[in-house]
Formats: C-alpha cells, sequence, structure tokens
C-alpha cells in the first residue's frame, strides 16, 4: 500500500498513460544484456519526459539486488530500487518499479525502468 494517498483529485489534468512501444528494445549494461523485450510500453506523464517501462520477465533479475531505497510519486505511489551488477561494475538504484501502484496507474505494476543514461539502448535489431 502506497505510504501517502495519490493527488489525482487535485489535479485532475495530471496525465500518466501507457501506450505499447511497437519495437524490440534490449538494455545493457557493462556489455551484458540485462533486458531485451518486445513488449515494453511508453509511459508518459505530465511534466515528464517519457520513459520506456519493460516486463518484469523481460529483465535479468539475476544481475539486479533489491535496496532499501525508496521514492514516492503522488501519481504511481511508491517506487522501489534495485542496483545492477555485471563483473566488477555497479551502478546503485538504477533501475525502479512500482509493485504496488495507485489504481489509475495499475498498469505499471508489472514493469520496471531503468535510468535512460546509466545503460547502453538499443532496438534489438
Amino acid at each position: 500500500m502506497p505510504s501517502q494517498g495519490s493527488l489525482y483529485h487535485k489535479h485532475p489534468d495530471y496525465r500518466v498513460e501507457l501506450e505499447p512501444n511497437p519495437k524490440r528494445v534490449r538494455v545493457e549494461f557493462a556489455g551484458e544484456v540485462i533486458a531485451d523485450s518486445t513488449r515494453t510500453m511508453w509511459l508518459r506523464e505530465t511534466k515528464h519526459e517519457p520513459v520506456i517501462y519493460i516486463p518484469r520477465d523481460d529483465v535479468r533479475f539475476d544481475k539486479l539486488t533489491a535496496t532499501d531505497h525508496q521514492t514516492f510519486c503522488p501519481f504511481k505511489g511508491d517506487a522501489v530500487y534495485w542496483t545492477v551488477t555485471v563483473g566488477e561494475r555497479t551502478d546503485e538504484n538504477s533501475v525502479w518499479g512500482y509493485p504496488d501502484p495507485f489504481e489509475e496507474t495499475a498498469d505499471i505494476k508489472d514493469y520496471v525502468a531503468f535510468y535512460q543514461d546509466r545503460f547502453d539502448w538499443s532496438d534489438g535489431e
């Protein structure tokens, strides 16, 4: 359950929308594929740049370690974070997800996102 309440009632024009991404997405770190998916979604949120969300099933969680870091979004809920490690390289709190999002954004529950500037991205082709 999110630690605080949603602010949708105070900001009815605020939008958080998901739309399917038709392209295959591959995310790499230190030369190793961490995620590879043809089922990603674009999350488009008012006042933010679009973010790609990847189904948890298409992510190598064997390369991720859950951390104690958490943040709160008044339109999505409480976010949890993972650190990625490949060989000697580590990047802390670089992957996040919403395991119990607000009802308005329930579709992101089984997805995670990666900080775009910390990973190598390709269309997987």
